[in-house]
């Protein structure tokens, strides 16, 4: 019983990581179709329910639902996975404000846009994150890289082209989600391994929350219909409760395919969000890519997998 309960802790980062690609694919299936789902219901929320309450109920369900699985991996593996200094908590808080305004302008793009242009446009993160890595961390780039980048910020302006000319400026928030998204995941990299994944996302949760209720709190209510505590019916209050647990549920999965395959291999596999969400889009609101836009969208993807290719060539050819 003793092994069986410390083998399911170690799903979290407790214990050394086990090789089970299978289960790490399923995972990040599982993951692909989620994450898709959650935009979906948040896209038929729309603005039924203010924008900052729909995200404290998002980060306040993510929460609830990991402090007690975060409480029992500290409780085994004597003590919390998390260092207590102002230098990490500062880290900790960024990330958590980057991780509300990313998700907050994919909540409002969502209203504007169909579901599977907006997924696909912000799948321009990728090319901007090889681009601030190179920048910041001094990571090697290299021309096929930056040609690759070009390639797919080509693809992604034929699926802004369309949108853009049926609603304007709001076509333009998933490229802000991509930039806002591109820092997280750099100081997720600078943190991380100071931190276990389960204890981070819950402390991610907690801060979130307090930082989206100070702002509901203090903000003089009625001034903009975003910025409001006001509850709205009881159904979309249960949507709101499904956007937070599927949410949470969907970085669980993604963060435990990570510790059961070799990212190599699931890489391309996220790429799979683009037809789920289309799929998603098709039956839930009638709505499909145009042709432009189905050109763009194949050409992003297939100028992310040559860069996950070319990631995955330069790895195996570094010395150990």
């Amino acid at each position: 019983m003793g092994t069986t309960f410390r083998t399911k802790i170690s799903l979290f980062g407790v214990n050394d990581r086990v090789d089970r690609p299978v289960f790490g694919i399923i995972c990040m299936l599982a993951f692909c179709l989620l994450a898709p789902i959650g935009d979906a219901v948040a896209k038929f929320v729309g603005s039924d329910a203010p924008l900052l309450l729909t995200l404290f109920f998002r980060f306040g369900v993510q929460f609830v639902l990991l402090l007690p699985l975060a409480l029992l991996t500290w409780r085994f593996a004597a003590g919390p996975s998390i260092p207590l200094n102002i230098a990490f908590i500062g880290w900790v808080t960024l990330r958590s404000g980057l991780h509300i305004l990313g998700i907050g302008m994919m909540y409002m793009a969502l209203r504007y846009l169909p579901l599977a242009d907006a997924l696909a446009i912000a799948f321009v993160m990728p090319f901007i994150l090889l681009l601030l890595g190179g920048y910041f961390l001094g990571e090697e780039v290299g021309p096929r890289r930056i040609a690759a980048c070009i390639v797919g910020f080509g693809g992604s302006l034929l699926v802004i082209q369309p949108s853009f000319a049926d609603v304007g400026l709001p076509a333009l928030l998933p490229i802000g989600v991509a930039f806002t998204f591109s820092i997280f995941i750099l100081i997720t990299r600078h943190i991380a391994k100071d931190c276990g994944a389960l204890a981070l996302q819950t402390s991610s949760g907690l801060i979130a929350s307090i930082m989206l209720l100070a702002m509901l709190l203090i903000l003089p209510d009625g001034i903009h219909a975003d910025i409001s505590i006001a509850l709205p019916d009881m159904p979309i209050i249960w949507l709101l409760f499904a956007i937070g647990l599927i949410g949470t549920v969907a970085h669980l999965l993604m963060t435990i395919s990570l510790r059961f395959a070799p990212s190599a291999t699931l890489a391309p596999m996220q790429y799979l969000e683009i037809p789920f969400a289309t799929v998603i889009g098709w039956f839930a609101f009638a709505q499909f890519p145009n042709g432009l836009a189905q050109i763009g969208i194949v050409i992003s993807i297939l100028a992310g997998l040559y860069i996950i290719r070319m990631e995955h060539r330069t790895a195996k050819n570094k010395p150990a």
